[in-house]
């Protein structure tokens, strides 16, 4: 009765329920918002795929599948497919990832892994449904690199130390190199396409009078990886099969 002879009270109850609601629906609404988190995360690297895709123009991407498919037009080398991480080690000597897609979805060993921020690693196991990937934080893979904008290259590997930190050797000590020069994927394999961000040079030294030992700030933050995209060379089959030919011995 006081309240509804009142305008007063009816005024400051009133704005008490609209605070008390506005209070709940947001705690809602941001609760909500972190159970669909994940699935949105899903969706933007689905969508960088694809996006990359357009851009280089030499890229074909599937959600869930890699396909065959002739292409007499722009003649593509190279199919994308996103994946989830969902086991993955930092601290080893040989570390490794786990990937949430298998042979059922087309994926094979020695395909390129890569991430927005750069290279991943290299798958190296697969099931039907899972696959394992030799993380670049693993001291037996080596990859070919060079720096951006020339075409010298070196073998790239990590020394088990620093897991935001990689080795690039065989640069020639004649080359200009400086603090904060881009290293990408050189193309020399049938497993990298060229240009895919590697890191930064942080400093280096000369072995000697001849090589460069190169110290490089990884671009890849290994410790929070989510999703991955795989790359599938359609070229691959025919390169190697040249390349070991009696004529190349």
């Amino acid at each position: 009765m006081v309240i509804q002879s009142n305008h007063f009270q009816r005024a400051k109850v009133v704005g008490l329920t609209q605070n008390l609601s506005g209070f709940y629906y947001s705690r809602i609404h941001n609760l909500t918002e972190y159970i669909h988190l994940r699935e949105v995360n899903q969706k933007l690297s689905a969508e960088n795929s694809r996006l990359n895709n357009i851009l280089y123009q030499s890229y074909r991407s599937e959600d869930l599948f890699f396909y065959k498919q002739n292409d007499t037009i722009f003649h593509q080398q190279y199919y994308l497919t996103n994946a989830t991480v969902i086991n993955n080690t930092t601290q080893k000597q040989h570390n490794f990832l786990t990937l949430n897609k298998g042979s059922v979805q087309g994926m094979q060993s020695d395909m390129a892994v890569t991430c927005s921020d750069g290279v991943v690693g290299v798958v190296y196991g697969v099931s039907k449904q899972f696959s394992t990937v030799i993380s670049l934080l693993n001291t037996n893979l080596k990859i070919s690199a060079k720096l951006k904008g020339s075409n010298y290259f070196g073998s790239l590997g990590w020394d088990g130390k620093n897991y935001r930190i990689a080795i690039l050797t065989d640069i020639p000590y004649h080359v200009n190199i400086r603090k904060g020069d881009s290293i990408v994927t050189s193309g020399y394999s049938t497993i990298f396409p060229e240009g895919i961000l590697i890191g930064t040079i942080r400093n280096f030294n000369s072995e000697g009078e001849n090589f460069y030992t190169i110290r490089v700030n990884l671009s890849t933050d290994f410790k929070k990886l989510a999703f991955v995209n795989v790359i599938r060379n359609l070229k691959k089959t025919e390169q190697l099969k040249l390349e070991r030919s009696p004529t190349n011995d």
